[in-house]
């Protein structure tokens, strides 16, 4: 008997807890959230089983009955206000800001009569100085979008590729990252990789292809492909391409993508080739033994499984190198220095990020100490773990470094007369390490509401260790009943990680 804390996944039997009846839900419609997902995922389950045996009739019949379902209009219009971009609106200029809006909003989720409204289109700037063009829909088309991809999200994952870790529930960055890890890290493994890139993959995707290939609502899927953008008050039509500000149009790309691995798999033998295929989203990785393999029996088939889709390889992001050359992946240098394989923090992810620790230090001297600092180690934690699994613990130490010197050049602004003696008893705290000696750290303090004082201190990447990540399994998907226990462990182990979430965890222990 193994003893393990478990989260529990359905709302049944059990009492609201008091943040869900401070949720709008509870509030308008005397519905606890979690019966919500619970009675939704019961429709998924059975959405990805029918999609597992092939019955296709079956899987578009629990998808109408998932999408006219209450509940499924409830979740849609609460993962529209649960996101960032719920205070981003449309082309129409509405934002749902009360109750009576949302509550409205839910009532008016209805299939008859609906058509989606023109995108409102936006250039966001790249890393190499070019611009993506990002369409906004409206929030009325979000919610649509949000219901149906709840029917579509199990078929999505039945499909998938066993190695595709983008835009997929319970995967991550840190999964790909680990699996090249795996793939490359032996002394036996294959030397030589081809990096590809898919050339604009969201704008170039062919409309005829996915509405005859994707198990969905055509007329739905229709009217969100063709309902055109406005850019500079004109109105341009979409004769291809999914729009990438749409909650849909990421599960979409996946699921044109899904084969890739497979295809792949079989141009080559399994035996003594060392294939292996890493995809996250649409830049993908694969490896082989020599280049000719790569060259030309890989990529052809690669680029014959694009072309009907509407899709090509990008040559500018698209290469062919050994791994003691190395290659860029999802932010990191993945190479092999005398036979030792090592990821680390890309060197320009690196430079940008410090360059915006240190537009965030000049310009908050005018901020409160404690503002400053909660802004800051929400940027430091939040880029310390997406980095806190590979080879990074110098990295680390030269954020920290470029963080005290930009903090020093802010006290010395902030108080151009005083010495740094009087800035060292204002700004810095003594703190004993688990050695016995101290050291200084920067700090702040702030008033709480019920009158008491709180103590922040400076986050530093450098103090904590790096930790391996666990990979998923290739096989497991949320909507398989045979890996459900596996992803409740999943989940407590990484939770436990975390100190404060030990006394939360206590209160869901299960024993097997």
């Amino acid at each position: 008997m193994n003893a393990c804390f478990v989260r529990p996944l359905g709302g049944r039997g059990r009492a609201c807890a008091p943040s869900a009846l401070r949720n709008w839900v509870a509030r308008l419609f005397n519905v606890d959230i979690r019966k919500a997902k619970a009675h939704v995922y019961r429709l998924q389950m059975r959405i990805a089983k029918a999609a597992r045996q092939k019955r296709y009739n079956k899987v578009g019949a629990l998808q109408w009955l998932l999408s006219h379902s209450f509940y499924a209009k409830l979740l849609g219009v609460h993962r529209v206000m649960s996101n960032k971009g719920h205070k981003t609106s449309g082309i129409d200029g509405v934002l749902w800001t009360n109750d009576e809006d949302k509550a409205n909003a839910v009532r008016h989720l209805k299939r008859r009569g609906y058509q989606s409204q023109p995108l409102r289109r936006i250039l966001i700037p790249k890393s190499n100085g070019k611009k993506r063009p990002l369409g906004i829909p409206t929030l009325h088309d979000r919610a649509m979008q949000a219901v149906y991809h709840l029917g579509l999200d199990p078929v999505a994952e039945v499909w998938a590729d066993l190695n595709s870790y983008g835009f997929r529930q319970k995967r991550s960055c840190q999964d790909a990252l680990q699996k090249a890890f795996t793939v490359l890290a032996r002394k036996s493994s294959a030397r030589w990789v081809l990096d590809a890139d898919i050339k604009g993959c969201f704008d170039h995707i062919d409309h005829e292809w996915m509405l005859q290939n994707i198990p969905m609502d055509r007329q739905m899927l229709a009217t969100w492909l063709k309902c055109g953008y406005i850019d500079n008050s004109v109105f341009h039509q979409t004769n291809e391409g999914t729009p990438q500000g749409g909650i849909i149009s990421a599960t979409l790309c996946n699921m044109v993508l899904d084969g890739l691995e497979q295809q792949v798999h079989q141009a080559v033998p399994r035996q003594g080739s060392r294939v292996n295929f890493i995809r996250y989203a649409d830049d993908f990785v694969i490896t082989a033994t020599n280049k000719e393999l790569l060259t030309e029996k890989i990529l052809p088939v690669v680029k014959a499984f694009l072309e009907p889709r509407g899709l090509t390889l990008s040559e500018e992001k698209t290469h062919i190198t050994t791994i003691d050359q190395g290659f860029d992946f999802l932010g990191c240098r993945v190479r092999k220095y005398s036979n030792t394989l090592l990821i680390t923090p890309k060197r320009s992810k690196v430079y940008a990020f410090a360059r915006q620790i240190r537009e965030l230090i000049r310009k908050g001297v005018a901020l409160p100490t404690h503002d400053l600092l909660r802004q800051l180690n929400r940027k430091l934690r939040g880029w310390f773990h997406y980095y806190r699994a590979v080879v990074s613990k110098r990295t680390f130490a030269f954020i920290d470094f470029i963080v005290y010197k930009a903090l020093s050049r802010w006290m010395n602004r902030r108080h151009p007369t005083r010495g740094k003696h009087w800035l060292h008893r204002r700004y810095f705290l003594s703190q004993q390490t688990p050695t016995n000696s101290y050291r200084q750290i920067f700090y702040a303090r702030c008033a709480r509401a019920d009158g008491t004082t709180q103590q922040i201190t400076l986050f530093k990447l450098s103090d904590l260790s790096i930790r391996r990540h666990v990979k998923i399994r290739s096989q497991a998907i949320p909507y398989d009943p045979a890996y459900r226990k596996y992803f409740q462990k999943r989940w407590c182990q990484q939770r436990l990680k975390r100190d404060t979430d030990k006394e939360r965890l206590a209160k869901y222990q299960l024993v097997f």
